[in-house]
């Protein structure tokens, strides 16, 4: 599940991340409201999670210029007013839910996958071909399943949100161990090796197919 933050108090910001990430989601950051929208027109998010006070536009603005482009991405507003207002404004806008800082994390992880079971668009993004991958049981089916370990749940998500397109060393060392600064950078090789002998596994239509020197991308196996 990829998810975009945009919050402009860095500490914050990076905290809500570390979270996110150690509880399986792909996150990306902005810093303000103009950051915010570029980033929502060169990625495919899944959810917003947004602060109201941020520089150069606000989240209000922010929500209402996504709507009005036709933009249904699930939106949670973060906000430290209390005023009922400023919640209503941020509602009426296209808001989805609010919450008023300060929160807890385990009520914030609740109000995504609240808003997550609300989008009938978002079991897609665990398909490829035969192959499904099940959010709540980290399960990998296809004509049989396994369990999958947390960190090759979340490099098997990341590459199916990518599968048409090549994905670095790099991009999956910052998107799943970006929080662990003594991970190196071998052990991606580790995880791929690991999933790709689990696709095998559960009868897969599809393996990890390495191209040296770019990145990994899932391809069709072939047929033996």
């Amino acid at each position: 599940m990829k998810v975009l933050l945009a919050e402009d108090e860095r500490d914050l910001s990076n905290a809500i991340c570390r979270v996110l990430k150690m509880n399986k989601y792909d996150v990306d950051a902005a810093y303000d409201g103009e950051e915010a929208l570029d980033k929502m027109y060169d990625n495919d998010y899944d959810i917003l999670i947004l602060d109201v006070m941020m520089p150069k536009k606000d989240g209000f603005t922010v929500v209402k210029e996504l709507r009005e482009e036709g933009n249904n991405i699930p939106v949670l507003i973060l906000t430290a007013r209390s005023e009922i207002e400023d919640k209503v404004l941020g509602l009426d806008y296209g808001a989805d839910d609010y919450l008023t800082k300060p929160f807890a994390i385990k009520e914030l992880l609740a109000r995504i996958r609240s808003l997550m079971r609300r989008n009938s668009e978002v079991s897609e993004a665990y398909e490829i071909g035969n192959t499904h991958l099940n959010h709540d049981t980290f399960e990998l089916q296809a004509k049989g399943k396994v369990r999958l370990t947390s960190k090759e749940y979340q490099m098997m998500e990341y590459l199916i949100r990518n599968k048409n397109s090549l994905v670095s060393t790099e991009k999956l060392m910052d998107a799943i161990w970006s929080f662990d600064s003594e991970a190196e950078i071998n052990v991606v090789w580790a995880y791929i090796s690991a999933l790709r002998k689990k696709l095998v596994e559960v009868g897969s239509e599809y393996t990890i197919k390495a191209v040296r020197g770019v990145g990994y991308q899932l391809a069709l196996a072939e047929k033996k």
